[in-house]
């Protein structure tokens, strides 16, 4: 298995501000990491510093065993997709125009997108069934369709590690399912992915391992069973949680 994302004793965080230390972790393909921690953990400030938005404070990522800092940005897009947080639609355009804005790391200054881009921005709209809202204007679709949406744009980009940040935010239920169902997909076909949620119970569907984050770094990392413990989210949280088996799945259940 290619190890396609990594941290060596990475510190991150802001200039005089400093967020995390010393974290190490390795993702390869087929891999999904899911990053838990409360506001202000860092997990955001994280993913900016593994996609090179920031500089790293200490140590060193690597890109498909490439240092991320002798890297141009090109490069990073074409190897790593980014969906950030809350993205909102402010422009008219269509489904496949934004999908096919994720082939600009493909397409030199001032050239148009050619025959492979359009063909590569098709694949990504099939791949997460989505091809009925391809004529549909990125401003009209609901939360979930529009994070599919920006799913398919980091497909796009032909890169085969994907970083969502908190990519089920502020949708329904059913909404949530279908993005956590695409995950599971995308790891089962070679992806390694890593996303953010506050919801513990995510990881529980969808991951394979777990990086459990507070201010500082990492509180603990491994399976999810091995992370997602009640005394483990009290720690994190500070609030008394449950893990429990329901029909042979585990769910967390606060007390209130």
């Amino acid at each position: 298995m290619a190890v396609m994302l990594e941290a060596r004793a990475l510190g991150y965080g802001y200039p005089g501000r400093p967020v995390g230390h010393g974290l190490d972790l390795s993702l390869g393909g087929g891999e999904v990491l899911c990053v838990l921690g409360p506001n202000g953990g860092g997990k955001t400030t994280l993913f900016r510093t593994l996609l090179g938005l920031l500089r790293a404070q200490a140590g060193e990522v690597l890109l498909a065993g490439q240092a991320l800092g002798a890297m141009s940005r090109g490069d990073v897009a074409r190897r790593v997709g980014y969906v950030p947080q809350g993205h909102a639609a402010q422009f008219a355009f269509t489904v496949r125009e934004a999908v096919l804005m994720g082939r600009t790391a493909h397409i030199s200054l001032f050239a148009t997108p050619g025959a492979a881009d359009l063909a590569a921005a098709d694949r990504a709209i099939a791949a997460l069934g989505i091809e009925s809202l391809a004529g549909r204007v990125v401003t009209e679709l609901s939360g979930g369709e529009r994070q599919l949406a920006m799913i398919a744009r980091a497909l796009a980009q032909g890169a085969r590690a994907l970083v969502l940040d908190e990519p089920t935010a502020s949708l329904d239920f059913g909404n949530q399912v279908r993005v956590l169902r695409e995950i599971r997909r995308l790891a089962a076909e070679g992806y390694a992915v890593v996303f953010s949620t506050h919801d513990p119970g995510q990881a529980f569907l969808a991951a394979s391992r777990v990086l459990l984050l507070a201010r500082g770094g990492a509180v603990r990392q491994g399976t999810p069973g091995q992370v997602i413990t009640g005394e483990n989210l009290q720690a994190v949280y500070g609030v008394e949680v449950r893990v429990a088996e329901v029909d042979g799945a585990r769910v967390c259940l606060p007390a209130l």
